[in-house]
């Protein structure tokens, strides 16, 4: 006999402790979650929302808001010749950071990726770039790039830029190739890592029968790396979008005034909006959403293309073949006719291994280890026997019954 607890049930809690007790399980997800998208509202939205109705006001930042002027600010900010020479700048740059760096760091992660010695150290290495401040950043590349820096002399002394007393803040093309290297410098090493994170969950043995395949290592790069590490590489891409057109640090840092040259030589998009927000020379809060707000529609649409261009490139795997409504019923008659014609007996496009059978059942007296070669052996009657004469099923293409070895 079963003894019974003698202890009482508990009894249910009544009043404002079971009311919480009671939904304590059904909200608690939500106040795990509540203080990130507090946050968000807080310092996300409501700036992002806060920007819109500036940007239609004629907003100034000692007086405050002014008249509501619609989309007069927008209109202001694209008849402007300065800010379509910050845009040129900023795609010029752009193109200079995303095709290298993009480049190196998958080649850096396909090196560190190899059985090397002390694999942790260069893995650290290529970080430090990253954690080091942009301003010390360009610090250094000023010594490099300025007039009395390490390459201006050796170009002088080889002819060039002669004319020039600082070629790399006068010329526009060398101010983007050393804005660019100093953005290839910070960044390229923090995507070479997650490149190599993404690479080293590719399965080994993918490599192992590539090898077996007699494919070399570039083709087991091009062939199974890139294609597995698809999701990442555009991951990466769109990040270095999105950052790549909103440059800011390195071309403000990258002389003693910090106003893009004397003719906007290397003025990007946000630094032509910090300017208008908050330069000497303008005050003009309302004209700075605008750009703010350009920006971010710019931004969205080479994100979009970059998304569909990278998923085209990298992806491996051939799209699949549509096929009509006439060519599937086509395919559906004829295998209907094959499995008529395989009731009946005369179906022989059968597999090899039900041939097989049949043999074995027709010749118990013939040994079976040549079954499959021997293509003389005779079945006992013409091409037109049924299988149930072997006592075999008869197999339906249809719904693959009898095909079971």
């Amino acid at each position: 006999m079963v003894a019974l607890d003698p202890t009482p049930l508990r009894e249910p809690r009544t009043g404002i402790r079971g009311w919480f007790s009671s939904r304590e399980f059904r909200f608690s997800p939500y106040v795990y979650i509540a203080p990130f998208f507090i946050s968000f509202a807080i310092f996300g939205a409501y700036p992002l929302i806060y920007n819109i109705w500036v940007a239609l006001h004629d907003w100034h930042r000692r007086f405050g808001a002014g008249d509501f002027v619609g989309m007069s600010n927008f209109t202001w900010v694209l008849s402007q010749p300065r800010f379509w020479s910050s845009l040129q700048n900023t795609f010029s740059i752009w193109l200079l950071t995303i095709i290298p760096q993009l480049v190196v760091s998958l080649f850096l992660a396909a090196m560190l990726d190899q059985n090397l010695r002390t694999k942790t150290f260069w893995r650290m290495s290529v970080l430090v770039p990253y954690v080091v401040m942009p301003v010390a950043t360009a610090l250094i590349f000023g010594q490099i790039f300025n007039q009395f820096g390490l390459i201006v002399p050796h170009l002088h002394n080889m002819g060039l830029f002669t004319d020039l007393t600082a070629p790399f803040t006068q010329n526009r093309v060398l101010s983007h190739l050393a804005i660019a290297t100093m953005v290839n410098f910070r960044w390229t090493g923090y995507n070479a890592l997650i490149f190599l994170a993404a690479m080293q969950a590719v399965p080994r043995e993918l490599y192992e029968a590539a090898t077996v395949d007699g494919a070399g290592r570039m083709r087991q790069f091009f062939s199974v790396t890139i294609p597995n590490i698809r999701p990442t590489l555009i991951f990466v891409v769109l990040t270095m979008t999105i950052g790549g057109l909103q440059i800011f640090d390195e071309v403000r840092l990258f002389d003693d005034a910090g106003q893009g040259g004397s003719n906007n030589q290397w003025g990007t998009i946000v630094l032509y909006l910090y300017n208008l927000a908050f330069g000497n020379w303008q005050d003009r809060l309302g004209q700075a959403a605008a750009v703010g707000w350009i920006l971010a529609f710019i931004v969205v649409i080479f994100t979009l293309i970059n998304f569909f261009l990278t998923k085209s490139i990298s992806s491996g795997e051939s799209k699949p073949t549509r096929t009509s409504h006439k060519a599937w019923k086509a395919v559906v008659e004829e295998r209907n006719a094959t499995w008529e014609e395989s009731r009946n007996g005369v179906f022989t496009g059968l597999p090899a291994w039900v041939e097989v059978e049949k043999k074995k059942k027709l010749h118990p007296h013939r040994p079976h280890e040549d079954w499959e070669s021997d293509s003389d052996i005779p079945y006992g009657g013409s091409d037109t026997d049924s299988l149930a004469d072997a006592n075999l099923p008869i197999p339906n293409p249809l719904t693959f019954e009898g095909f079971d070895q």
